[in-house]
């Protein structure tokens, strides 16, 4: 994994500082568990780590530590973290130059290159352990030195699809951790290695060799047994689900990004009376911006000049454009549905209104949830325990004179049963998705609780027309004099509004046009 861009920001207090890392190389919830650890561990600081976000939210204080050392501990951890990018204090909705836009736009090129490694790797190995599996479970596919063959299509799945969970495992090794990675690669290694024991040195090389698929457990010395199917196949399975993983994570990361992107990329400055088209990001806060019909509005600021109808349906939920005048403030990236306007720019950047949304979605992103506390916490002692429990049962059966090679098998099928991905990836990805998904769908989460919580909602109240409505508006009524044609009201009404883009405008107009046909030219 590749890291990206980082923030900071200085809080209230005078001498705290928080600053967010994005961490590269993290592969699982128990690293994230062990980055936070390490942070934690330094005085005055106080860690969250995201796995499913790759990000970290450091608060320290800024006389005892700088964000160097916050680096540099992470580093020593055996993973890496960006320091933070220069601010963009002249960005401007729906420019790069954004804090958040930055965050969720860099690293693309890289994160894309990962995921189509992750999946060349899947595709391996899903293509060479399909056939091992059906050999090893379907005895009528065990033809004369099947199981050879079976090693021939599981040596590049244990070795290349299975590399990044190994050399993940041995990068914690070196910093005395293990992780679920470690897990996997120990595993599927054991199992492997065995299995090439058991052909070369043992009975099972030998021609007529069978793996019976069997629902009840027979004591063996092992010498007889290959296990190439468990080692393709725990590969195979670990694998998909972390390519998922990473589709959600980069289709989540993409709703951010494209809230971002909703801002208008250029705008025309007021200049000494001269009109010049500049990009968006190079606005100042108290420039004077021309918006036109059509157009939408470049940032936060307040009409100085013109009136007219502006459509923040895409901010606020509001069907209904609403009317602005001069004095009137707006918001930037929301649509002049009506007339000139020139507004003076009051806020940019990461202080306009459409920044601060994204914000939100992205501070959810890298919340926790108290499901996911406890999935970390449980994740962080999971492996340790696991790899206690296998050299426990190693040990056991040593002491019942089971024999070194029936100890042996039975350790490592405790490795191989016992990883705990789903444990310690479904919760943070599950909020990250539903978070980024929100945002598509113009719903913004304020924290991971509120999905937590919103299960026990028994009653919700939508106060705004279009949320659970079209948002078109239609013309039901008319009301005339007793001497007023209610027909030739409806013509002449709508061939007033016909030009109007108003929603109400156009309904009656949409009316007038299906009650009398075409529309006279006013």
């Amino acid at each position: 994994m590749s890291a990206h861009s980082a923030t900071t920001a200085t809080s209230s207090g005078a001498d705290t500082a928080a600053v967010e890392l994005a961490i590269g190389g993290m592969t699982c919830a128990s690293c994230a568990a062990r980055i936070e650890k390490k942070l934690n561990r330094m005085d005055g600081v106080e860690a969250t780590v995201n796995y499913a976000t790759e990000k970290a939210k450091v608060t320290y204080l800024g006389a005892d530590v700088s964000v160097e050392d916050l680096i540099a501990t992470v580093e020593a951890t055996g993973y890496t973290a960006r320091p933070p990018a220069p601010p963009a204090s002249t960005a401007s909705p729906g420019s790069n130059g954004t804090d958040t836009a930055g965050a969720a736009g860099a690293g693309d090129g890289s994160e894309d290159d990962g995921l189509t490694s992750l999946r060349q790797r899947l595709i391996t190995a899903v293509l060479l352990a399909v056939p091992v599996i059906a050999m090893a479970m379907v005895p009528a596919l065990q033809f004369d030195y099947w199981q050879w063959l079976s090693l021939t299509l599981t040596a590049p799945v244990v070795v290349y699809a299975a590399w990044p969970f190994h050399r993940a495992a041995w990068t914690n090794a070196k910093h005395g951790a293990a992780t679920m990675d470690t897990l996997i690669s120990v595993g599927t290694s054991a199992a492997f290695l065995w299995s090439l024991w058991a052909l070369f040195f043992g009975t099972a090389g030998m021609v007529g060799m069978t793996h019976p698929f069997e629902l009840t457990i027979a004591r063996s010395d092992g010498a007889g047994n290959i296990y190439l199917e468990a080692a393709a196949g725990v590969t195979a399975f670990i694998l998909a689900g972390r390519y998922f993983e990473a589709r959600s994570k980069r289709k989540a990361g993409a709703a951010l990004k494209a809230l971002m992107e909703l801002g208008a990329k250029e705008v025309t400055v007021l200049r000494d009376g001269v009109e010049t088209t500049i990009p968006t990001a190079a606005l100042q806060v108290g420039d004077r911006f021309l918006v036109r019909p059509g157009e939408k509005i470049a940032t936060d600021g307040t009409v100085v000049e013109g009136s007219s109808a502006v459509d923040a349906s895409m901010l606020t939920g509001e069907s209904v454009p609403v009317e602005v005048t001069t004095g009137d403030t707006v918001t930037g990236a929301t649509l002049n549905a009506g007339g000139r306007l020139v507004v003076e720019a009051t806020r940019i950047g990461s202080d306009t209104q459409l920044a601060r949304m994204a914000k939100l979605v992205e501070d959810a992103q890298n919340g926790k949830a108290s499901a996911q506390r406890l999935a970390d916490r449980i994740s962080a002692v999971f492996v340790p325990i696991v790899i206690a429990l296998a050299l426990g049962t190693l040990g056991f059966w040593l002491g019942n004179g089971a024999g070194l090679t029936a100890a042996f098998t039975a350790a490592v099928a405790v490795l191989i049963i016992a990883c705990p991905c789903a444990l310690g990836l479904a919760t943070p990805t599950a909020l990250m998705v539903g978070t980024g998904r929100g945002a598509q769908l113009g719903i913004l989460i304020k924290g991971p609780e509120v999905l937590e919580t919103t299960r026990r909602a028994d009653t919700i109240v939508l106060d705004k027309t279009g949320t659970v409505t079209t948002g078109r508006m239609t013309l039901q009524t008319t009301h005339t004099t007793d001497e007023t044609d209610e027909t030739e009201v409806l013509r002449l009404a709508g061939a007033l509004e016909n030009a109007s883009e108003h929603p109400i405008a156009q309904a009656v107009a949409s009316a007038a046009t299906d009650a009398t046909g075409p529309l006279p030219t006013p």
